[in-house]
This record gives structure tokens, C-alpha cells and sequence, in this order.
């Protein structure tokens, strides 16, 4: 017969698996919370946002709102949205009234709107597209008579202009510009806002998605977030489908850890200033930091602004081997290869 002490180390044994089990059971809970929940946070349709007209009746309470929302396409979860009124607290300042809210507008940018009251008719808002650089921004922005485009670019210069207020700009080099800084979003803003208000509008969410996705990663990673964001800046103008990001964030990885040269067309395109089609010889052969056709390793900057999605891949790029990738589909997609001769092959017959 098993004497008593036995018979307490197994009972104990089975204690500390149930216990584990427990545990391992919680964090895949708290995993699975968290990738709804940053998820929610986000807009409903970034890439082609819509006008949605809201009624919020006089004395509608914050699960009404939620479930207004909902109905209305805007809001992806109604209990993270009451969760996040009442996180700040504003559940008494949720106005009443006929709002023009857009699928384009993140959580955070709705709740303002709800706590400031129905849209004043002195506000306009403004699109900016992901993979835009600063010239295209200023020029956008001036065309829609909100900024001066030579102010614009000056501020946007150096980033020493913002850094007092954006603890993230004092990472990067000194009098580096902000390209890749200004979030691509679609931001409200008074009339008459000044170039100032109007970038630290795209700072503000910039800094929102650093601190919901960037902030943490980068402390596992070998990347500075200048490196980070040239990366998915890379991939942004690279990639033309959402699911392909993170296999060309994988390409360009691979290459980096080979200490092959990235050869992307989009960093000889932002050097031309144009979206070239078809690259000649004498373009990859541009003497400039930003070609990746002749120097190995990333660019010293972010050549456009990225999307979340390709900041995502950047962080964490596909599980897979290949080191090359070429436009094969109308619709924007890719043949990924391992191998040069694989590569030759997937080409597209001219």
C-alpha cells in the first residue's frame, strides 16, 4: 500500500496540472480578448469609408448609443464601446442629435463626436489614403483649400517641431522629417485649423496605433521604430492586397537577415517622385541612400505613410522562406518564390 506521503505528493502533482491547465486556459481567454478588442478599436472600413447619417434621440442611454452604432455599421462590438465611454468616463456627456459619422472614423473619433454634440457646420473633414507621402499630403490638403502646401512641408521637415508634445518623435534622428508619422486617416478638424492643428491631428492617431500596436512589440524586436516604419512603408507601397502584407514584410525580413539588398522598386520611386511603372536600368542605378538597388539594408527613412495592416506585417511577418515576389494578378497579387530561377519562372511574359 502507498504510505501517506505518496499518496499527498500525487494529490498535490494532480493539484499543480489542474492548476496549470487553469492558467494556460485563462491566457488564451486574455489573448483572444485582446486581438478583439484592439481590433474594435480600429474603423469599419479604412480603405473605403462611407458617410453615415446617426439619430441619437433625446435620453437615449449609452446601450442605446452602442446599439444605434452597431446597426449602423460604425462600431464592430457595442459592449467595447460602452466599456471605452465609460473607461473615460463620458457617459454623461454623450449628446443627442443628427451626426455625420463615417466607417473611415476609429472608435476614438467617434466618441469625440458623440461628446462634443452634433457636427458643427464650422468643421470639415479629410481623407488622407495610406501610402501617401508628404508632397502628395500637402498638395491633397492644399487642394481642399486647408493648408498652405510650402507650410505644410516645412513643419512636417523636422521633426524637432512636434517632439515637445509626441514622446515617440524623440526616437528617431535628429531632424528627421515626419514622413511615415502622419497616420492615413480620415480626421475632422475645424475650419480655419492651422498647418500645426492639422498635423498633430495625424500625430494624434499615429501616436494612438503606436501605443496599441507598436509600443510593446518593439521591445522584442532588433528593429528602432524608424526601421519599423520604413519597413512597413516598404510594404505598404509594395503590397496591393491586405493578406499579402505579411509575406512581403517576410521577403524583405529574410533578405535583411541574408544581407541581400532589398531591391524594391517602390524606394527607387519615391527617389523619382513618381509612380514609374516599369524601372529602367539607369533608375536602379541612382546614387542615393533611399535605393535599395545599390545599398544593402533599409533606407534611412519611411518613404510614404503605411496603414495599419502593413505596420502589423512589418512587426510580424509570415512564417515562411522566400526571398523573392513579383506582380502577377490583375488584381494586385503576387507570385512569392524562394529561388532566382523560381522567381524567372513567375514572371509575367512581356
Amino acid at each position: 500500500m502507498e504510505n501517506v506521503s505518496v499518496k499527498k505528493r500525487k494529490k498535490k502533482n494532480r493539484f499543480l496540472v489542474f492548476l496549470l491547465g487553469i492558467i494556460l486556459f485563462l491566457l488564451i481567454g486574455v489573448f483572444f480578448v485582446k486581438s478583439i478588442y484592439d481590433e474594435s478599436l480600429g474603423p469599419m472600413d479604412k480603405n473605403n469609408p462611407s458617410d453615415v447619417v446617426v439619430l441619437i434621440p433625446p435620453s437615449t442611454t449609452t446601450d442605446g448609443i452602442a446599439n444605434i452604432l452597431y446597426e449602423k455599421g460604425l462600431i464592430r462590438h457595442p459592449l467595447i464601446f460602452k466599456y471605452e465611454v465609460r473607461k473615460r468616463n463620458v457617459d454623461s456627456r454623450l449628446k443627442a442629435g443628427e451626426y455625420n459619422l463615417s466607417t473611415g472614423m476609429d472608435l476614438d473619433t467617434i466618441i469625440g463626436n458623440l461628446t462634443r454634440g452634433v457636427r458643427d457646420t464650422n468643421t470639415v473633414r479629410f481623407t488622407i489614403p495610406e501610402g501617401y507621402e508628404l508632397v502628395q499630403m500637402a498638395e491633397k490638403l492644399e487642394s481642399e483649400g486647408l493648408v498652405d502646401k510650402e507650410r505644410f512641408l516645412e513643419l512636417t521637415s523636422r521633426k524637432e517641431n512636434f517632439q515637445d508634445k509626441y514622446e515617440f518623435l524623440r526616437l528617431l534622428d535628429d531632424n528627421q522629417s515626419l514622413e511615415g508619422f502622419l497616420f492615413p486617416s480620415t480626421y475632422e478638424i475645424y475650419v480655419g485649423s492651422t498647418e500645426e492643428e492639422i498635423i498633430e491631428k495625424m500625430l494624434d492617431g499615429f501616436q494612438r496605433v503606436y501605443d496599441r500596436i507598436i509600443k510593446d512589440s518593439l521591445k522584442e524586436l532588433d528593429f528602432t521604430l524608424n526601421e519599423i516604419i520604413t519597413l512597413a512603408s516598404i510594404v505598404e507601397r509594395e503590397g496591393k492586397v491586405d493578406s499579402e502584407r505579411p509575406l512581403i514584410s517576410a521577403v524583405f525580413h529574410n533578405r535583411l537577415k541574408k544581407g541581400m539588398m532589398l531591391q524594391s522598386c517602390a524606394t527607387v520611386q519615391y527617389i523619382l517622385g513618381e509612380r514609374k511603372e516599369v524601372l529602367t536600368n539607369e533608375d536602379t542605378s541612382i546614387p542615393s541612400p533611399y535605393n535599395t538597388y545599390i545599398n544593402e539594408g533599409l533606407p534611412p527613412g519611411p518613404i510614404a505613410a503605411p496603414g495599419e495592416a502593413s505596420i502589423i506585417a512589418a512587426l510580424t511577418p509570415a512564417d515562411v522562406d522566400y526571398l523573392f515576389f513579383v506582380l502577377t494578378g490583375e488584381d494586385g497579387t503576387h507570385t512569392f518564390s524562394t529561388t532566382y530561377e523560381e522567381h524567372l519562372r513567375a514572371k509575367p511574359k512581356r
